[in-house]
């Protein structure tokens, strides 16, 4: 289990109920000051009690410095901190059911929640572009974005995926990708890949497969950035990999 960072100082900007799924989600909002109501991108930020102030902290100053426009940061959280009660991102972000977390295996779930339910309340409270819209995460977090990047019409076709946890269920979603490939050669959207270089041997081995295998069985319209930091592991990597995956995706 990823060591748990600081929670985040920032309070929640409302709580989403998920009915299907009998969740309260924490939702943290972060819209540029002074902007009008014209439609800005959007990133949509897994484990956003943790790693919300980093995400925020990465826009602004990107937006200051004129490389991405004006964006809204939205945190995605569940107000307790990993493996405590109330927190199901062993459910939300794993793509199929392992024994090692018996409620694994509710990404699909958990996206059609974020496509539908949770839009639509962003949508009516904060102007979004409803094109290029971005999907972010580290660790497990990044599973999930790798899972809801690779559907067959991704809702989400800009990704974030920080030290992807590949490894989940003997990298069960290498096969999903496989599997999406033989039925399509197009896939329109940009994946950014980031990774500390101190990372384990196995993390960087297995994103090191995932690379191969988009680079040998492409998706025509697909592009990928690949970024590996010096000095960064996988718990300090975030900061950087954000701040890079925003530059790379919406610059």
């Amino acid at each position: 289990m990823m060591k748990p960072p600081a929670l985040t100082k920032a309070k929640p900007a409302f709580i989403s109920h998920a009915q299907d799924l009998g969740t309260d989600y924490h939702i943290y909002a972060d819209v540029p000051a002074g902007t009008r109501r014209k439609p800005m991108p959007a990133v949509l930020l897994m484990d956003g009690d943790f790693f919300f102030d980093t995400a925020v902290a990465a826009a602004r100053e990107l937006t200051k410095a004129g490389r991405i426009p004006p964006t809204v940061i939205i945190g995605v959280g569940y107000g307790a901190s990993f493996g405590k009660p109330g927190n199901y991102r062993g459910r939300d972000y794993t793509n199929t059911t392992a024994a090692e977390e018996p409620l694994s295996g509710g990404a699909g779930r958990f996206l059609d929640y974020l496509t539908g339910t949770l839009w639509k309340e962003l949508s009516a409270r904060y102007p979004l572009r409803q094109k290029g819209r971005v999907l972010a995460g580290h660790s497990l977090g990044s599973l999930l974005v790798l899972y809801a990047l690779f559907q067959k019409e991704p809702f989400f076709d800009l990704a974030l995926a920080s030290a992807p946890s590949i490894w989940w269920d003997n990298r069960s979603i290498l096969l999903q990708v496989s599997a999406l490939r033989k039925r399509q050669a197009r896939l329109r959207g940009k994946l950014f890949l980031g990774v500390g270089e101190g990372d384990s041997p196995s993390m960087l081995g297995d994103l090191g497969l995932l690379e191969q295998q988009l680079k040998e069985h492409p998706f025509k319209g697909l592009s990928v950035c690949s970024q590996q930091f010096a000095d960064r592991d996988h718990y300090n990597a975030p900061p950087v990999s954000v701040r890079s995956g925003l530059a790379d995706l919406l610059g």
